[in-house]
């Protein structure tokens, strides 16, 4: 997800509950932009697909990066995963995991993902799109009433954060209801309820908005369609299909061991608190899961290439349209900065950062138990950033701050 207030509408990248761009992210983007930029689809120079081979010196090269950008960042704990096929890998954990006890970051814990949610819930509502079910240029307000412009909002601009719905996370009586009590549980319908007493803010189509509504919403369309929870749906269709074990979409704050605590500041007092158990309900579709490093691995691939689905709809799902951001483009619950075709992931406590090169095979999977900003910027950004300068200078991972 995004910042509460300000994250929790990222998602970032990208990055709230959910997460994108902030998203995030996860990351996460839950802003309009006035002037869209070019989606990046322009052609890479003939020496991007250069991947260093991972050797010791490179690994070294990656130490210092990472270790500068917690240090700077104040980040507790972290752990990176990058893997290439024919160059190696590089798998690390850095810091702590619960800073009461001491406990070291491990590769092996299970972590909130926020926003990198979008990416199974877009992936369910795909298949139902290839069982011919549902249709991507349905409106919504065939399975969902009361939503506004619901006769005209399809599932696709909801899929591509270009619905124009007010996204709740940014109401301030939702953060105060989340802050003032960070352990109740939220319905679907409640999220909605936050988001459709404001006004649209755009028509369908007209641009990009970094929306968790938007999530909320596509999920109550899996319910419908399937006749199924979400959670089960996900688990059957996506999960279990592509052999992912370790992830899960809760039915409220249980957290499966071994997992990193996690500290935010988003908070009723400004301070840092622990939100380990905290209820991730009010991300939902948009931001609930978790999942840990082994299974992201697989996940990012699987996400890029449209593995679980057909290659005309994963043909669909890859049409970037401009974000306003440079060299980032948004597809159906995905997005593409500088060649790098994934998300992230941002909510109280923990952020994740899930990407794929199809031009190398390379995948990147960074995984943090904090959502604190550093100067403006999501760290789990700064980390992509500082990874990828080292491996990939001609596809560095950069998500800009946004404006509040």
């Amino acid at each position: 997800m995004t910042r509460l207030h300000t994250r929790l509408r990222r998602g970032a990248a990208a990055a709230m509950a959910a997460g994108l761009l902030v998203v995030s992210v996860s990351a996460e983007s839950a802003y309009a932009q006035p002037n869209p930029a070019p989606a990046a689809t322009s052609s890479p120079s003939p020496a991007s697909s250069d991947f260093p081979q991972l050797t010791p010196a490179v690994a070294k090269q990656l130490d210092k990066a990472v270790t500068q950008v917690m240090r700077e960042a104040n980040v507790p704990g972290v752990t990176v995963g990058l893997w290439a096929p024919g160059k190696g890998s590089y798998v690390r954990a850095f810091g702590v995991a619960d800073k009461a006890t001491g406990a070291p970051m491990s590769t092996g814990l299970n972590m909130r993902i926020g926003s990198e949610t979008k990416t199974f819930t877009v992936t369910a509502l795909l298949k139902l799109v290839d069982q011919g079910k549902v249709g991507l240029d349905d409106p919504i307000g065939k399975y969902v009433g009361g939503v506004p412009n619901g006769d005209r909002i399809t599932l696709r601009e909801l899929a591509g954060m270009r619905s124009g719905l007010f996204n709740y996370s940014m109401d301030p009586g939702f953060f105060k209801a989340l802050t003032t009590n960070p352990r109740r549980p939220f319905t679907p319908q409640e999220l909605l309820g936050y988001s459709f007493k404001h006004p649209v803010l755009f028509q369908p189509g007209e641009k990009f908005y970094y929306c968790n509504t938007n999530l909320i919403l596509l999920g109550l369309v899996v319910e419908k369609v399937s006749g199924q929870s979400l959670a089960e749906y996900i688990r059957q269709t996506v999960l279990e299909p592509a052999g992912l074990h370790h992830t899960l979409f809760p039915k409220g704050a249980e957290f499966p061991t071994p997992h990193a605590h996690g500290y935010t500041d988003q908070t009723a007092t400004g301070k840092t608190e622990d939100s380990t158990d905290w209820n991730p309900s009010w991300g939902w579709a948009a931001g609930a899961m978790i999942s840990d490093q082994n299974d992201l691995r697989t996940w990012a691939r699987i996400l890029a290439t449209g593995s679980l689905l057909t290659p005309a709809t994963q043909a669909q799902r890859l049409k970037f349209s401009p974000s306003g951001l440079p060299e980032t483009g948004y597809g159906l619950g995905i997005f593409s900065v500088a060649g790098w075709i994934g998300h992230n992931g941002s909510l109280p406590g923990y952020e994740s950062l899930v990407v794929y090169l199809p031009e190398s095979k390379a995948t990147l999977v960074v995984l943090l138990n904090t959502d604190i900003n550093y100067k403006g910027s999501e760290p789990s950004t700064l980390f992509g950033q500082a990874i990828t300068s080292i491996v990939t200078p001609h596809h560095i991972f950069k998500l800009p701050a946004q404006p509040a």
